[in-house]
């Protein structure tokens, strides 16, 4: 499901400008997309993807045509094969129908569904990095959450909900299988919540911004707190490194989105494989 396509749409039907929205109803073998993606096409604009190329083109070149010709229903039936330059060779059934209000009302649904589902991500801490982290996060399938204290430096349109209270009491308030970032403008409230968010054995990623000078000073800061030095084992300090000395905000953001999708993708499969393997296990007699 395309997040924010609603809102396109809805623009564009208040200003009574003609919207098709292009769904795929079956996606068999080898495609770009799955079934239940959509896009919507407008006479000169198009909001989300099924998945580009000759597919996207034919399309959207067909859903002009009703624009144009005043139709309301369609469909398309496309192998993927090298007669329309594609070599997925998956099958795709379009269909293509007029937005109206109703319409729009069950696309809102579903991306309220699917917004239900996407993991949790929070971000301590509102300076040059998190504001950068929150921006390459912002356009992917999850739910943000963005915390400081100080307040001004929020953006006027974040986009994402806003904290600005007690900083352990979101972490303690975090959703299973969360993704925590901290990188607030102190050292001991790092600590502080990093040690918080690894007292929990739930969270899917804690990432520490640093260096792995920080990281050890960390690491000997929290065993003498008496906390169990096997949570470390959760600890990723510093953020994004992939071996790069590039200190750019814009760059360890790009770093580490990519970390955590991987961390949130794991954490996915593994809740899937413990909740499968409980199942099989209590069929057994």
């Amino acid at each position: 499901m395309t997040r924010n396509l609603a809102a396109w749409v809805s623009r564009r039907l208040a200003a009574e400008e003609p919207v098709i929205l292009v769904t795929v109803e079956q996606a068999r073998g080898s495609t770009p997309r799955e079934a239940g993606t959509v896009m919507a096409v407008s006479a000169g604009e198009t909001a989300g993807t099924i998945g580009g190329g000759r597919l996207e083109y034919d399309a959207i070149a067909r859903a002009r045509e009703m624009i144009g010709e005043g139709r309301d229903f369609d469909r398309l039936d496309l192998p993927l094969g090298p007669a329309v330059g594609q070599c997925c060779g998956g099958h795709v059934l379009l269909s293509l129908a007029r937005a109206d209000a109703a319409a729009l009302a069950r696309l809102e649904d579903d991306e309220a569904r699917a917004a239900a589902g996407d993991p949790q991500v929070i971000v301590f801490g509102a300076g040059h990095v998190g504001q950068s982290l929150i921006a390459a996060l912002r356009p992917l399938p999850l739910r943000l959450v963005w915390c400081d204290a100080r307040s001004e430096l929020f953006p006027e349109d974040t986009g994402v909900p806003i904290e600005t209270g007690d900083p352990l009491a979101v972490v303690e308030a975090a959703e299973p299988g969360a993704a925590v970032f901290v990188m607030t403008h102190s050292h001991a409230l790092d600590y502080a919540i990093t040690e918080a968010a690894l007292k929990r054995d739930d969270l899917a990623y804690v990432g520490l911004i640093g260096s792995r000078t920080k990281a050890r000073r960390f690491e000997r800061w929290f065993v003498a707190r008496g906390n169990d030095a096997r949570r470390l084992d959760d600890l990723v300090c510093p953020i994004g490194d992939y071996g790069t000395l590039d200190k750019r905000p814009a760059v360890i953001a790009a770093l580490a989105v990519a970390e955590v999708l991987t961390a949130l993708a794991d954490h996915r499969s593994e809740t899937q494989n413990e909740s499968l393997a409980g199942t099989r296990g209590g069929l057994v007699r």
